[in-house]
C-alpha cells in the first residue's frame, strides 16, 4: 500500500504511545483518522483534542457508519488487543486493508535515511534524546517515540528533511519490518518470555535485526551484548566510545567522552543514573555518525528534558521527593532505583511498584525481589493484566514473600494512597507500567502537602 494513497486511517488500540504516534502522523498528513481504545486516558483525551477520533465501546455500529467505504483506508492495530475484538474481526470479515504498526513503520521508512534503537530496556530514552539532538542543533528529522517527549510534549515529531528517528519494538518481534541506516541496541536481556519462550530466542531476534542493516549501515551496541561487529560503547567500562570519569556535582550528573579521535569533556547529563548516561553515549555516537559538531551536541544534551515517566520529578522540595517511573523489568528496576539512591544517598526510599503481565511476573518473579529489596520501604500493588487473563498461582505476593528486609506490604491504590497520606515518605518512587500512573495526580498532592 503506497502512503500516498491512504486518504483514512483506523487504529485499533489508538491510545497505545505507538498507536496514539502513528494517528498523529497520519493526522497531520491530513488523513481522516480515528480509532478505538478499551480505556479514556490523558493520551486519549489529547488525541480528540487535536479532532481526531476515539471510541471506547468495542462496538462496530460506529465503523459502519463512518468506515464502511474500503477505498483508500488503512486499518492498523496493535497485536495486545484481544482476537474477539468485535472491531477487530468487522475489519478482518470485511476484507479491508489491516497492518500491523510496525508494518506500517517499515512502510514509512522506505526510502528514509533511518536511525532505529533498539533493547529490552533503554530504547525510549536513547531514541527521544538522538531525535532531540537532530532536533536541538538543526539537523532535524521525523520521529516516532515510546514516550512523550518532555522537550516537545509529544510522541512524534515531523521533519523537514529525510531522516527518520524510531523506537524498534522487540514485542512481537515488530522491529525486524525495519531496515536501519544505523542501528543502536541498548540491552538484549530475557523478556517478553509469552512470545519468545527463552531467553536464547530473544537474543536470536536482536541478531536478525542487528543483520537488517542496509548495507552501508551503521551498528552501535553496547559492550557484552552478543552481537558481532559494529561499534561497542559503555559507561563503565572502555569501550569503542565511552564514557567516563563520571561525577555528580551539586545533584547533577557530568561526564567525559571518548570515541573514535575525538573526545567531549564535562557534559552535562539531566537526567540522572549510570543507565542514562551510557544512553547518552550511543545517541552521542549516532550524532557523530551524521557528522554533527561536538559543541552542538554537547549543548543539546545539556537542554535534554528527558521523557514522560522516565525518572520523571513530580514534587521536588527540600522536605519532600516524589519521581515517578515507567520501570517495569528487574534491571530498569535495578537502574532507577540505584540513581535514586546516588542522588540520595541520606533519605529513606519508599517504592510503590506496580507489576506488569502475569507472565512476566512468573518468569522474574525472583529477580523482582532482590531488587525491590533495595527499597527501605516497599508497597506493592496487584498485577496490571494488560493483554492477559490471570495465571493460576501468579499475584504479587510471589513477589512480596521473596523480598528480603525492609518494611514490605501489599494493598489496593486506595489502601496505598491512605497509606502515603498518613506516612507522607521524604523520598517517594513510583514505578510500573500498568495504569499506576493514575496514581501520580493524587500522591502529588499528598507529596506536596507533607
Amino acid at each position: 500500500m503506497e502512503l500516498d494513497s491512504i486518504k483514512k486511517v483506523y487504529l485499533i488500540g489508538i491510545g497505545g504511545i505507538g498507536m496514539s504516534g502513528l494517528a498523529r502522523y497520519f493526522h497531520k498528513r491530513g488523513c481522516q483518522v480515528g480509532g478505538y481504545d478499551r480505556t479514556r486516558t490523558t493520551l486519549t483525551d489529547s488525541l480528540v483534542e487535536e479532532n481526531i477520533s476515539v471510541s471506547f465501546i468495542d462496538d462496530t455500529s460506529d465503523i459502519v457508519d463512518s468506515w464502511s467505504d474500503k477505498e483508500n483506508i488503512l486499518v492498523i492495530y496493535t497485536p495486545a488487543i484481544p482476537r474477539e475484538s468485535r472491531i477487530l474481526n468487522y475489519f478482518k470479515a470485511g476484507g479491508y486493508v489491516l497492518k500491523k504498526r510496525s508494518e506500517v513503520l517499515g512502510i514509512i521508512s522506505m526510502g528514509m535515511f533511518t536511525i532505529a534503537v533498539a533493547g529490552t530496556h533503554g530504547k525510549t530514552t536513547t531514541s527521544t534524546l538522538v531525535a532531540h539532538i537532530l532536533k536541538h542543533t538543526g539537523y532535524d528529522c521525523t520521529a516516532f517515540l515510546g514516550g512523550i517527549s518532555s522537550n516537545f510534549n509529544t510522541n512524534v515529531l515531523f521533519g523537514e528533511n529525510n531522516v527518520m528517528v524510531v523506537e524498534a519494538d522487540e514485542y512481537d518481534r515488530s522491529f525486524l519490518t525495519l531496515h536501519p541506516d544505523i542501528a543502536i541496541v541498548t540491552s538484549m536481556d530475557a523478556d517478553h518470555l509469552d512470545i519468545y519462550g527463552t531467553d536464547d530466542q530473544v537474543k536470536e531476534s536482536f541478531r536478525l535485526f542487528a543483520s537488517q542493516l542496509k548495507d552501508s549501515g551503521k551498528l552501535i551496541h553496547k559492550k557484552g551484548l552478543a552481537l558481532t561487529g559494529g561499534l561497542t560503547y559503555s559507561a563503565s567500562e572502555q569501550a569503542d566510545t565511552y564514557a567516563h570519569s563520571v561525577r555528580v556535582e551539586n545533584g547533577q550528573f557530568f561526564f567525559d567522552f571518548s570515541g573514535e579521535g575525538i573526545a567531549m569533556s564535562d557534559i552535562a547529563m539531566p537526567l540522572p543514573g549510570l543507565h542514562n548516561i551510557e544512553n547518552a553515549v550511543a545517541a552521542i555516537q549516532a550524532a557523530l555518525y551524521l557528522e554533527i559538531p561536538a559543541e552542538k551536541i554537547k549543548a543539546a544534551i545539556g537542554d535534554f528534558r528527558g521523557v514522560k515517566r522516565r525518572f520523571e520529578y513530580v514534587v521536588r522540595s527540600e522536605k519532600s521527593v516524589y519521581i515517578d517511573d515507567y520501570a517495569h523489568h528487574p534491571e530498569e528496576l535495578r537502574a532507577c532505583i540505584s540513581a535514586v539512591k546516588t542522588l540520595y544517598p541520606e533519605r529513606t526510599l519508599t517504592v510503590i511498584f506496580q507489576p506488569h503481565l502475569y507472565s512476566r511476573t512468573r518468569d522474574f518473579a525472583p529477580g523482582f525481589a532482590e531488587v525491590l529489596g533495595m527499597a527501605d520501604e516497599l508497597v506493592l500493588l496487584d498485577i496490571y493484566p494488560a493483554r492477559e487473563l490471570p495465571i493460576e498461582g501468579v499475584t504479587s505476593r510471589i513477589i512480596l514473600d521473596e523480598v528480603e528486609g525492609g518494611l514490605k506490604m501489599l494493598c489496593s491504590m486506595d489502601e496505598c494512597l491512605h497509606y502515603i497520606s498518613i506516612r507522607k515518605p521524604e523520598l517517594l518512587l513510583t514505578v510500573g507500567a500498568g495504569d499506576i500512573d493514575t496514581m501520580v495526580g493524587p500522591l502529588k498532592e499528598i507529596m506536596s502537602h507533607a
